[in-house]
């Protein structure tokens, strides 16, 4: 055979194995489709659902992605500073539910649920057993100069800040931006949100209110 009769059967060789190769590779494709599927849609693992809390129930609606571990850790015992730089610890709102929300203004997500925030907390103004505690995370003075001004606008929200950007990764969240914490009286971590909410929603109002009759308060929230 000459040389130029064995390079074309050496081309149309080639043409077949790649072919041949791209039909494996197609049906390796649908199999492992098939496969990822088929696995989403196999029932939620029994352990894992049982590793909930009892606040399980409440996620839905906006709060789809609310995460209620059955383990209920204490807040981290980390410092944070006020609006006039005072150190705060969360051992400061021990007797109360808390809502700590984490934010920046570099975060869209952050700015366009912080309206619901303060119609919460107004909503809860009259009871000391609740309170909102956004601490925001941005991290050179311009960014916490426009982040006071903007709470300004969304009171009765206090200011609370911490500029080394560390606070997100001390929670479940793990430096997700917006993050949302619910801290019971005893300031355990009872409920997680990693995304934006409508944090004066039903479902979000009805999440606190169980929270507050555990320690035998009213259990419905204000009008």
């Amino acid at each position: 055979m000459s040389g130029s009769r064995k390079a074309i059967w050496a081309v149309v060789g080639g043409l077949v194995l790649v072919g041949t190769l791209a039909g494996a590779g197609g049906v390796a494709m649908s199999l492992y489709a098939n496969h990822r599927r088929t696995a989403q849609e196999q029932p939620a693992d029994p352990a894992a659902s049982a590793q909930k809390s009892d606040l399980a129930r409440f996620a839905v609606g906006s709060l789809a992605a609310l995460e209620t571990p059955a383990d209920t850790p204490p807040a981290p015992d980390y410092v944070f500073r006020d609006a006039h730089g005072t150190a705060v610890r969360f051992a400061a709102f021990r007797g109360k539910v808390a809502v700590v929300n984490l934010w920046a203004m570099w975060c869209a997500p952050c700015r366009q649920e912080m309206p619901t925030l303060a119609a919460l907390a107004r909503r809860y103004s009259d009871r000391e057993d609740m309170i909102v505690v956004p601490v925001n995370v941005d991290a050179t003075p311009e960014g916490v100069a426009q982040a006071k001004a903007f709470l300004d606008e969304h009171r009765p929200l206090p200011f609370y800040g911490d500029t080394r950007f560390q606070l997100p990764f001390e929670f479940p969240g793990k430096g997700k931006m917006p993050q949302t914490i619910l801290l019971d009286r005893e300031g355990r971590i009872r409920a997680a949100l990693s995304g934006e909410a409508d944090w004066d929603g039903p479902e979000a109002r009805a999440l606190i209110d169980a929270l507050l009759a555990e320690g035998g308060g009213a259990a419905s929230s204000p009008a």
